[in-house]
């Protein structure tokens, strides 16, 4: 059984008047226990905590966690960084003091890499963690919403595969799912030798490499859409160097992913389609399939409505 909303901890940063309204949203809408909602203060709500106002903030966070809860969401945009880390990576596996010595430097595996397991905290001793994201109450409201439609009713749609001009952001081409048809899931996917998509309207998944994907007002997601682009700053969520990945819910996607610093364009450092996909079609939720298609998470933010599970 893939990921339930009582196995949930949903993290509040109360001196964030958005998150309090979008936490208690959520709560209704996913139906969370009292029991799994925590309450922290981050005045200010800076893009980039030190690794010591990181610590103090988790162990906060851990002191009230229990056995049962096996992911945590964190219901704000920003903090997303702990240094050279995502805070989402640094919430699950600790805070990696290595990786920011060189960015560049390969990563630390993930030990939910590509795991069977549904139970990540009780075999491994760790909670896969997302950010959703609250740049307005109306965004996230939205954004939620997709994510509990995407459990009732799978609907036709495409996976979208693009190998773009930009060689240097194509280093996961080759774990491209095969182009074909899937029926029983009413899926479609299709690997394409193009720079954008532009007018589709069934997109499930859409994955390119890119600095900034074009056209994206002209696309239609279906509920429980996973969308990322592989390129250097995707995770600087409020950053203005490349295309942040919250451009992506904008248009309509329900969960996403990019690097919050430097991580050269190791694939391990991104989300390897065939593992995602494999993992979503079987039944997973969003913070599930995401987290397991990482092989080196360090400095990825995971976002979006982690519950979504269109193939449940």
């Amino acid at each position: 059984m893939q990921l339930q909303a009582d196995q949930l901890a949903v993290i509040i940063n109360d001196a964030d008047p958005l998150s309090v309204q979008a936490g208690e949203y959520y709560r209704e809408a996913r139906q969370i226990p009292a029991q799994n909602i925590i309450h922290v203060r981050i005045p200010g709500s800076p893009r980039n905590l030190s690794r010591v106002a990181f610590a103090k903030l988790k162990q906060e966070i851990d002191a009230q966690l229990t056995p049962s809860m096996q992911a945590m969401l964190m219901i704000w945009t920003a903090p997303y960084a702990v240094e050279c880390n995502s805070i989402t990576s640094a919430m699950t596996l600790g805070f990696d003091a290595q990786q920011c010595i060189k960015t560049c430097a390969p990563g630390k595996p993930s030990p939910y890499y590509n795991a069977i397991t549904r139970q990540p905290f009780t075999e491994f001793g760790i909670r896969p963690s997302m950010l959703l994201p609250t740049e307005s109450f109306e965004q996230a409201k939205a954004l939620i919403d997709r994510g509990v439609q995407s459990g009732f009713r799978v609907y036709p749609s495409t996976a979208y595969y693009l190998i773009t001009a930009d060689k240097a952001r194509n280093s996961r081409a080759a774990y491209f799912p095969p182009a074909g048809a899937i029926p029983q899931k009413k899926l479609v996917i299709k690997t394409l030798r193009q720079d954008s998509l532009i007018d589709a309207a069934d997109i499930m998944v859409y994955q390119t490499g890119a600095v900034s994907v074009p056209h994206l007002e002209t696309l239609r997601f279906q509920a429980g859409a996973l969308a990322d682009h592989l390129t250097s700053a995707g995770g600087d969520l409020l950053g203005k160097g490349q295309m942040s990945s919250l451009r992506w819910l904008d248009a309509g996607a329900t969960a996403s992913y990019g690097s919050v610093s430097e991580p050269c364009n190791y694939w391990q450092k991104f989300p390897n389609s065939s593992v995602l996909l494999k993992h979503y079609l079987a039944g997973e939720t969003a913070i599930e399939a995401y987290w397991k298609s990482v092989g080196w998470p360090a400095q990825g933010v995971f976002i979006g409505e982690p519950l979504a599970a269109p193939y449940r």
